[in-house]
This record gives C-alpha cells, structure tokens and sequence, in this order.
C-alpha cells in the first residue's frame, strides 16, 4: 500500500528537476549563442543574412521570434544588441512587431516560471523587494508595472520573476508589459534602422549611428513616462472626493 505522503515527495522532486533543467537549457543556449549574437559576428555573416531572408523569409521571422524569445525568457544577456540587429535587418515596422511581441512572450514566459517553478528560489533571493512590489501594486494597480516597464531602474528579468510571486493577474502582466515595453523597443528598433551596415557599428558602437533624431527619440524616452506620471497623478487629484464642507 502506497504511503499517503508518497504523492507530496513526488512533487518535491519535480522543481528541482525541472530547475536542473531550465538551468541547462539557459547554460547551453548561452554557450551556443552568445558569440553568434555579437555585432561582429552578424556583420560577417551580414550578406548571408540578407540572401536567406529574400528566399525564405516566412522562416526567417520565426527563427527571429522563436530566437528573442528565447534570449529574454531565459534572461540571456544580449537583448540590447539583438533589438538594435532586428532594427538594422527587419526595418522599424516589422522589427517593432518582432521585438516587441517576442520580448513580451519571454517576459510572460519567465512570469509564469516564477509563479509555477521557481517560487521559492525568488522568494528567497527578492523576498524583501515583493513587499515594496505588492504594496505599489495595491496603490497603483497596473499602472506601477506599466511604471517600471518605461523607466527601468529595476532590470526587466527582475520584474519579470519578482511579479510573478505578486497577485498580478497573466492577462494584466501581458498588456501592460506590451504596452509599457514598447516604446523602448521603438526606440532601439529605430536606432538599429539608422545603421547603414552592421560593421559600421561594429567598429564605431553606438556613436557612429547617433544623430539629431535619435537623440530626440532617446529624451522623448525618458520624459515620456515622467510625463504619462504627471497626467495620471493630476487625474487622481481630480477624482478624489472633496471633504465635507463646514
């Protein structure tokens, strides 16, 4: 006869194998990647890049998306680079789509690893910061997330795993993280349309592709969330029940 505990000691061995797992799938797509994902090496392969696209271009988008996925699901470094390549290969239009939509799934995806997964791992590692998050959340609701979306001062992997041990409903971490990601993901997109040839940026960084209207675009980034702030706050103000009057 089975033990009535034998069902519970089962479960206990799941998280650590699949911890084991994720682990090793993150070290081998790391190893296997990471010096593919540098500008240099896309700049060698740029011409090969650019013929496999004209002729298989449906697979082409699947491989990008399947690829961005992957990186910020995982929590690889090189998420950067990869928006400003997409931007330089896809063009703004189909590079906003790609991007944007691909880093939300990786987003959701580590979200649901924290809820389902790795809770007391990051339960452990963040604990002190979920309190700060839950209480923001009770206060602002959805707009905090969409909050640290625009202004990243905590590093999106962080966010990703930490709201996923909070209340925030899946369906609400998704469209905000679509909506607050996205015009970061514009700007980077754009500044890797403005790059003649990978090699060029290659060889100079960021500062052979800075212009007028990427930096515009680049303060428009940071006052737009101070602003989007400031209009909220004043529609609070407004809302708010005026006192009894004497």
């Amino acid at each position: 006869m089975e033990e009535p505990n034998a069902q519970p000691k089962k479960r206990s061995y799941l998280k650590p194998i699949v911890l084991g797992v994720f682990a090793l799938l993150a070290i081998l797509a790391y190893l296997q990647l990471g010096d593919s994902l540098t500008l240099q090496s896309l700049a060698e392969q740029e011409s090969a890049l650019r013929a496999y696209q004209r002729v298989q271009p449906m697979l082409v988008y699947a491989v990008a998306f399947v690829l961005y996925v992957a990186i910020t699901g995982l929590s690889l470094p090189g998420a950067a680079a990869l928006t400003i390549a997409f931007g330089w290969f896809f063009g703004v239009v189909q590079g906003v789509i790609i991007v944007s939509f691909a880093s939300t799934s990786g987003a959701t995806l580590s979200f649901l690893m924290s809820r389902y997964v790795f809770r007391d791992t990051i339960q452990s590692k963040f604990g002190d910061k979920l309190q700060s998050f839950n209480a923001a959340l009770e206060r602002d609701g959805a707009f905090y997330l969409f909050s640290l979306r625009l202004v990243p001062a905590v590093p999106f992997f962080v966010i990703n795993l930490v709201m996923g041990l909070t209340p925030v409903r899946l369906r609400t971490f998704w469209w905000v993280s679509q909506l607050g990601m996205l015009p970061g993901t514009a700007v980077y997109v754009y500044a890797g349309a403005t790059v003649p040839d990978l090699q060029t940026l290659s060889d100079n960084g960021l500062g052979g592709i800075v212009s007028p209207e990427l930096l515009a675009a680049f303060v428009l980034l940071g006052v737009f969330p101070l602003a989007v702030q400031w209009i909220v706050g004043r529609m609070r103000s407004r809302a708010e029940p005026v006192g009894p009057q004497a």
